[in-house]
């Protein structure tokens, strides 16, 4: 057995794609128009990172996603979790959950999934992160 991909259903590829690839640092690595059955499908991954993927899936009829068609969170280990709140921060991304410990954060896509950093280790606590409340739920 082995993992291939996790499906996110996104409401804005443009939105989209910039929270993971601008964002993240995800890569596009394919993507499928699908006329006659009205959706997109693009697969993104880390750099490197030859395993798991994640499946952007855009429906062009609008539908709102409830009950079993939601999960949990995706998870990224990182090599610098200060740097990447800040960089999310940066462009608007409330950072849900602060890497108070140095090692686990929490934001949220532009759809509402949630995205769970995980440090390489774990850095010593720092500020302002030490000391920042947690925003909203994740």
């Amino acid at each position: 057995m082995k993992y291939l991909h996790t499906m996110v259903r996104v409401t804005n590829v443009d939105e989209s794609l910039r929270f993971y690839c601008q964002g993240l640092g995800l890569e596009e690595v394919r993507r499928t128009e699908n006329e006659k059955g009205r959706f997109t499908l693009i697969f993104l991954r880390a750099p490197g990172d030859q395993g798991g993927e994640v499946e952007l899936t855009y429906n062009w009829d609008p539908e709102t996603y409830t009950g079993g068609r939601n999960f949990g969170h995706l998870a990224y280990r990182v090599q610098d979790i200060y740097a990447l709140c800040k960089h999310l921060q940066d462009m608007g991304v409330v950072i849900n959950r602060p890497p108070r410990d140095g090692h686990m954060a929490f934001v949220r896509s532009p759809d509402g999934i949630s995205i769970e950093l995980i440090q390489d280790g774990t850095l010593p606590p720092q500020e302002p992160w030490a000391s920042m409340p947690n925003t909203g739920a994740w």
